[in-house]
């Protein structure tokens, strides 16, 4: 076990003490960074007497205004805890920064699979594989089926304008984050600015759907959606665009772009993704390269935070390499301007 004395985000003491005031846990406490969170903190907290917590707080420093809000985490995570969108139970959450540096909330620990990389799903069946795929598809109809009005987030953000407002939002937070000129980025986001489309009906929006933030059982089912940080109220085409993006093929140019999981053999393909998403009650789709286009370059703004967050040494020691970032971030943006040139032919 690593040394529990001193861990980077975690004021171990303080924390414990708020651990036995809100949950029945055994002290000591162990705390391990939960490998693959690239701006929030996750720790894995475990007891003495086999209980498990998942903790969630912002990074340790160079922190963007409203990126990394926990009680807003918190508060979309437990209005759809009555919804069929399946999350983790919530036990609580800390404001006061005098605890820990920062707000802080705790889950219960969900026991699942989490497909992060090509080597995770080599491990399980072809047969699962394909099933956490439809059902990927099928939860986030879920998600965008949800009345926000009915569950208490109706004010969770305007419900018109999303990807102006998208738009607006992340290149103001490239431009805060960054000290480098990338020139792909910036050229993504006026031609997005020139082509937005025409918005239907607002549903909630994920933000950062796919695979790897959603936790499946051993039959492929997704068993909780994670990573609820930057979900707001708009346009769901948006989610299914992320979630294209982030869904390589085999043949793909960019395949292994970001960690190509889900080539190997038995996952769905993007196309019947989205048809499994329409049959599951999801919005209609027409032409998604405008989505995708805008994917790849949200992404691209959310990983040069990312990129300059590790070079500052803010997001502890899990092993990434920091110019591999800046590196994708350049890729990302011409990645997002040849959608925008499909789109367009």
């Amino acid at each position: 076990m690593s040394d529990q004395t001193s861990i980077t985000g975690i004021d171990v003491p303080a924390v414990t003490a708020w651990f036995t005031e809100h949950t029945a846990a055994a002290p000591p406490l162990a705390f391990e960074l939960i490998a693959g969170g690239r701006s929030n903190l996750t720790f894995r907290v475990t007891d003495t007497a086999g209980g498990a917590w998942v903790l969630r707080r912002p990074p340790t420093g160079h922190v963007l205004a409203t990126a990394h809000d926990m009680s807003r985490e918190h508060r979309i995570i437990s209005a759809l805890a009555p919804t069929d969108v399946p999350v983790a139970p919530v036990i609580g959450l800390c404001e006061d920064e005098a605890v820990n540096g920062a707000p802080f909330y705790v889950m219960d620990f969900v026991d699942g699979l989490v497909i992060r990389d090509q080597a995770v799903a080599q491990a399980v069946s072809p047969e699962v594989r394909r099933a956490a795929g439809m059902s990927l598809a099928a939860t986030l109809a879920k998600i965008h089926a949800v009345d926000p009005d009915a569950v208490g987030l109706g004010e969770l953000g305007r419900k018109d304008g999303y990807i102006a407002r998208q738009l607006k939002r992340w290149n103001g937070q490239f431009e805060q984050a960054t000290d480098r000129e990338v020139p792909e980025v910036i050229t993504a986001h006026r031609r997005l600015l020139e082509h937005i489309p025409e918005q239907g009906p607002a549903t909630i929006v994920h933000g950062d759907y796919r695979l790897d933030n959603c936790m499946v059982d051993a039959d492929g089912q997704v068993i909780a959606v994670l990573d609820w940080e930057i979900c707001t109220l708009g346009d769901p085409l948006a989610d299914l665009g992320v979630l294209m993006v982030y869904w390589s093929e085999a043949s793909d140019e960019f395949g292994g772009l970001l960690g190509g999981a889900t080539t190997v053999e038995g996952f769905p393909s993007r196309a019947e993704l989205v048809q499994a998403y329409q049959d599951a009650g999801g919005r209609e789709v027409g032409n998604l390269d405008y989505y995708v286009a805008f994917g790849y370059w949200k992404l691209a703004c959310i990983l040069e935070g990312v990129y300059i967050r590790y070079k500052a040494g803010a997001m502890g020691d899990d092993g990434a390499d920091a110019e591999a970032f800046g590196d994708t971030v350049r890729l990302l943006g011409r990645v997002s301007l040849d959608a925008l040139d499909r789109m367009e032919a």
